[in-house]
C-alpha cells in the first residue's frame, strides 16, 4: 500500500507540505522576517542559549550573539532569544503536536497496532523517560556553570539532541523504533503474546539506565546531589490526589471516568505530578534543601498563575502557604474535562485515535512533571 492512499492521507500531506514550503521560502526570501523574526526567536533560537548557557541569544542580523547579562540582552537590537517557552512557541508546539497526531495515527493504522488503551500503559515509561532525559541535560549544563569536579559530558551542538523541541523528535524516534522492534518481537517469534509486555520492558530498561546514570554522576561529582525528599514529597502527594480525584469523580461524575477506565487515572495522575513537582519545587525548593534556592519555572502559565495568585491573595497568606498551589487545581481540572470528552462511543468508532490522543494527553503532564521532580531530586 502506497502513501498517501485515502483521502484524508493526501490532506494531511498536503496540509504539511504547504506548512514546510511557506517556512522554508519564507525564510529564503525573507530570512530576518521569516526566519530570523519567527522561526529563530521562538523555535531554534532559545535552543541555542539554552544549549550554550547563555542568558539570551540575538540574532544580529544572522551573525548570533550569545549574551550572559540580562541588561546586554535588554539592549540587544533586532530579534533576541531567551531558553525557555513563549506563548508563540508554545502555540506552535502545540499545532506541531496536533499534525503530528495525525500522521501518528497513519502509521498505526498501517501498523494495525494501537486498537487497545493497553498501549497507554505500555508508553508510559517512555513519558517519564523523556522527562529524565531532559534531567541529563540539566546536568550537563550544571557541569558547566556549578562544577569543580568535572566537565560538561555533551557539548553544543551535540547537547541540543535533548534540549525541547529537538529532545521530542529524538524521543519520538526512540519510541517508534521500540515500538517496531516489540510488535516484531510478538509477531514473528513465540516469546510474548502481544507487544505491549516487551515494548513497556524496553521502556523501563532505557529508564532505569538514564536514572543509574544521573545516580553515578551524584556520587562522583559536586555539581549534582540527591534530595530524594521531592520525588517522595512529589509520588505521594500525586497520588493521593489521583486517589481522592478519581474515587469521587467515578462516584458523582461517572461519564467523566466510563470512557477511559482506569487510564484516566492514570492521566489525572501524570498531571497530578506536574501540578505537585511545580508546588513544591516553586514554593518550597529552599525549604526543602534544593541548593539554589526555589526552582524557577520556564513555562508562561506558571508565571500567570502566580502574578493572578498574589493579586488575590494577601502576602501573608501566601508566604504561609505559597503561590503556585491553584496550579494542581487547574490540572486536575483540565484533566476531568479532557477526559470527559472520550466515551465508550468514541472508543468503539476510533479505538487507535482514542489511544493515542490518551497517550498525548499524557506526555504533555507526566513529562515536564517528571523532569521538574528528577531535577529538584538531583539539585539540578
Amino acid at each position: 500500500m502506497t502513501f498517501p492512499d485515502t483521502t484524508a492521507e493526501r490532506a494531511w500531506t498536503a496540509a504539511v507540505g504547504c506548512v514546510v514550503v511557506a517556512l522554508v521560502g519564507g525564510a529564503v526570501v525573507f530570512p530576518d522576517t521569516v526566519y530570523g523574526g519567527f522561526v529563530w526567536q521562538y523555535f531554534w533560537g532559545p535552543v541555542v542559549a539554552d544549549a550554550q548557557g547563555a542568558h539570551c541569544a540575538a540574532w544580529n542580523g544572522g551573525a548570533v550573539e550569545l549574551l550572559a547579562t540580562k541588561g546586554a540582552c535588554a539592549g540587544a537590537g533586532g530579534p533576541v532569544a531567551y531558553p525557555g517557552y513563549t506563548l508563540v512557541s508554545e502555540v506552535g508546539y502545540a499545532a506541531t503536536l496536533l499534525g503530528a497526531l495525525v500522521g501518528v495515527h497513519f502509521l498505526l493504522e498501517r501498523l494495525r497496532i494501537a486498537d487497545s488503551l493497553a498501549l497507554v500503559y505500555a508508553l508510559t515509561p517512555f513519558v517519564l523517560l523523556g522527562g529524565v532525559v531532559r534531567v541529563v541535560e540539566d546536568a550537563n549544563n550544571a557541569a558547566e556553570l556549578f562544577g569543580t569536579t568535572g566537565q560538561p559530558f555533551l557539548s553544543y551542538p551535540a547537547n541540543t539532541l535533548i534540549i525541547s523541541p529537538v529532545i521530542y523528535v529524538v524521543m519520538f524516534a526512540v519510541t517508534l523504533v521500540a515500538v517496531v522492534a516489540a510488535v516484531a518481537v510478538a509477531r514473528r517469534t513465540d516469546a510474548v503474546e502481544t507487544y505491549h509486555r516487551p515494548l513497556a520492558g524496553i521502556g523501563c530498561v532505557l529508564l532505569a539506565a538514564t536514572l543509574l546514570g544521573l545516580g553515578v554522576l551524584a556520587a562522583s561529582h559536586d555539581y549534582i546531589t540527591f534530595i530524594p525528599v521531592f520525588t517522595v514529597l512529589t509520588l505521594g502527594g500525586a497520588t493521593v490526589i489521583t486517589a481522592v480525584t478519581w474515587a469521587a469523580a467515578r462516584r458523582w461524575l461517572p461519564s467523566v471516568t466510563s470512557g477511559t477506565e482506569t487510564v484516566g487515572a492514570v492521566v489525572l495522575w501524570g498531571h497530578a505530578i506536574d501540578g505537585v513537582a511545580n508546588v513544591v519545587g516553586l514554593d518550597w525548593g529552599a525549604e526543602l534543601g534544593y541548593p539554589r534556592g526555589d526552582l524557577i519555572s520556564k513555562h508562561p502559565l506558571n508565571a500567570y498563575i502566580v502574578d493572578a495568585t498574589n493579586a488575590v491573595l494577601p502576602q501573608s497568606v501566601t508566604h504561609l502557604i505559597g503561590d503556585t498551589w491553584p496550579f494542581i487545581l487547574l490540572k486536575v481540572a483540565a484533566v476531568l474535562f479532557v477526559l470527559s470528552l472520550f466515551n465508550e462511543e468514541l472508543r468503539a468508532d476510533a479505538p487507535r485515535y482514542t489511544t493515542l490522543m490518551l497517550v498525548a494527553v499524557l506526555a504533555v503532564g507526566l513529562g515536564p512533571g517528571t523532569r521538574d521532580m528528577i531535577r529538584a531530586t538531583f539539585g539540578i
